[in-house]
């Protein structure tokens, strides 16, 4: 999720978490502001981890979504935050003259506000180190595009209700399990896309290595399903629950024009992508994917293909670099996370495939 929609999202759990003062004891419990912004720091904490962006982009990449994302480091970056944010309100209360709480107060929202960060990533397909330090397996269930409207829309409609209602949870409740049913349905159509795509290659005499589907921008029914044969990827661009083509023009809402492109699963255009390409750049395409030097991308992408090849001139030498189809979306300028490796000078040089070219990356 961006890290917008995750700040959001902690204002509400601060919100469900904030409690009325106890009967007779005015004081008894922090204010509601107080809570929402515990909560709002707390769910953006992790995405701190942007820092590592600059020591160099292979940094980032191998540490995004990592220890700050942690279940098991959970309860510490709680604790932190807590004790920062307690000590930040003392200070103001003793400006103002206005009660003090000490961090146990702030933890439990702390804590689960962070948690919701978690399962925000977690439900997207990008990949979450949920195990970090101890393992950097990436777990991502894959319901939700990173960016989704509707949880952003639902998020923003439970805090504006609880401005508005300020004496009761009951809008920020509604809108949590609103939430959950959102994320829910959206579970629902990835089954969908994935039975889509199971039954096209039983009727294609595909075999099934793996099958999966990756969510796609404007609606929670667009998907790009994926067939593994072993060899080659197959996939299409697909709506689960439309029965027509949506035509879309340069005039349409931008919601329409990302839309467009995923067709009805009958109409769905299935295309085929080797993952070592064909013919002569099949060797060299195995020999980049399996230097020591790509480690990083072997570990990062999850339905690699190869992108382009350029084999022998220049003063590069042998060039091949490989694309992720978790990141294929139609009408995309430019697609991201394109690496390749070139051996000249005899050695390997990783590079990133960009919109003006080749980029060199260290480290």
């Amino acid at each position: 999720m961006d890290t917008l929609t995750h700040a959001l999202s902690g204002a509400l759990a601060g919100r469900l978490l904030a409690r009325a003062p106890r009967t007779g004891q005015p004081l008894s419990n922090p204010p509601v502001w107080q809570m929402v912004t515990v909560g709002t720091v707390a769910a953006t904490f992790p995405d701190l981890d942007f820092v590592l962006g600059y020591v160099s982009e292979l940094a980032y990449l191998r540490g995004h979504r990592g220890v700050t994302h942690s279940l098991i480091l959970m309860p510490l970056w709680g604790l932190l935050i807590a004790w920062a944010m307690a000590g930040l309100f003392r200070a103001f209360a003793q400006r103002s003259g206005g009660p003090v709480f000490d961090w146990r107060h702030y933890y439990l929202v702390a804590c689960v506000a962070i948690f919701v960060h978690i399962v925000g990533d977690l439900i997207t397909q990008f990949g979450t180190m949920i195990l970090a330090p101890f393992s950097d397996q990436r777990f991502g269930l894959g319901t939700t595009f990173i960016i989704d409207l509707g949880v952003s829309g639902i998020i923003l409609a439970g805090l504006i209700a609880s401005a508005i209602w300020r004496k009761t949870r009951l809008p920020a409740a509604l809108a949590s399990f609103a939430l959950v049913a959102w994320i829910g349905n959206s579970a629902l159509a990835r089954s969908d896309a994935i039975d889509a795509a199971r039954a096209w290659a039983e009727r294609e005499g595909v075999p099934v290595v793996s099958v999966d589907a990756a969510p796609r921008p404007a609606s929670p029914y667009n998907w790009t399903a994926i067939v593994f044969d072993g060899q080659h990827y197959h996939y299409a661009h697909l709506n689960t629950r439309r029965s027509e083509p949506l035509v879309a023009t340069e005039s349409d809402h931008f919601i329409r024009r990302f839309s467009a492109p995923y067709q009805p699963i009958h109409l769905a255009q299935w295309e085929t992508a080797p993952r070592f390409g064909n013919g002569s750049t099949a060797e060299l395409a195995r020999t980049v994917w399996q230097a020591e030097e790509f480690e990083f991308f072997r570990w990062f992408a999850m339905f690699p293909v190869l992108d382009e090849v350029e084999p022998g001139h220049g003063v590069n030498g042998d060039c091949a670099s490989f694309r992720d189809l978790r990141f294929e979306t139609p009408g995309r300028g430019h697609m991201p996370f394109r690496y390749g490796l070139c051996n000249g000078g005899g050695e390997w040089r990783l590079f990133e495939q960009t919109r003006d070219g080749i980029r060199w990356l260290t480290g």
